[in-house]
This record gives C-alpha cells, structure tokens and sequence, in this order.
C-alpha cells in the first residue's frame, strides 16, 4: 500500500465556500501531495492556488480526514490522509485548473455546497470548518473595534 501525505484548503469568501468538480464528477475539496519537505501549510495554500486560481490564507486548522483507494496505474491501494486548513479568499476571483481534470468548481453559498459534496467527512469538514471561520471573523471584528 503506498501512503500518501496531504494537504488541502476549506477555501470560504463571505458565507460561501469553493468546491470543484473532478474528472470523476466528484463534487470536492482542493488538496495535493506533500512533496519533499514542504510543509503541509504551504502546500495547502500552493494547492488551492494551483487547482482554483484562488489567493488565500489560513486562518485556523481544521482537522484530518484520510480515505483509501485502488489505484489502476498503480495496481495497488492507495491510502491518503489530509490535513485541513480552514482558508479565506482574499478576493472572489478564481480559475479552475481544467488541465488538472476539473470539470467545474466556484465559490457556493455553504449550505448548497454541502449538499453538492460527494463524500460525507468533507460535507462534515465544511460544516466544521464554517463554524471555525465565523468564528474567526466575529474575532477579527472585535479585534479592529478594541
């Protein structure tokens, strides 16, 4: 079994969240290989740059979830476990990485976008990770009215 590394971005601007849609037609989260020594923070923010054309920051974690899968080019199980960061766009704007195999992906209100969501650990990673985020701008708010 080949073990893989993870890293990857709960993306929200305002009260939405960016979700894509892969080769698969898997509503999804941007994520990627931890290569090297990089750290897993970086690729987070690489990754989400990379797959969504997105500009954004960390602002908390926001946990683990891991799955497993057989790979036909490998011919063995594959096992990926991801580290999650709750991210905030820095603007609206976005670009999904067709040449990577998404079909569609954009920024959606959070409730549509836990419904659209393929796999039941990311519709509860987003839930989660909304609440984490909400909490951070009622925090920030405070912060600049101190």
């Amino acid at each position: 079994m080949i073990v893989r590394n993870c890293a990857g971005g709960v993306v929200f601007h305002g009260n939405e969240v960016f979700i894509l849609k892969n080769e698969k037609n898997e509503w999804v989260l941007p994520k990627g290989k931890i290569r090297n020594s990089s750290l897993p923070t970086d690729t987070a923010i690489s990754r989400v740059k990379y797959e969504t054309g997105v500009d954004a920051k960390i602002v908390s974690t926001a946990g683990e979830t891991s799955y497993e899968f057989f790979s036909l080019t490998r011919k063995q199980e594959v096992y990926n476990k991801i580290i999650w960061y709750v991210m905030e766009a820095l603007s609206g704007d976005y670009l999904v990485n067709e040449e990577e195999g998404f079909k569609d992906g954009g920024f959606y209100p959070v409730d549509k976008a836990i419904n659209m969501i393929t796999y039941n650990q990311d519709k509860s990673l987003v839930s989660l990770s909304y609440k984490k985020y909400l909490e951070f701008k009622e925090f920030e708010i405070d912060e600049i009215y101190a």
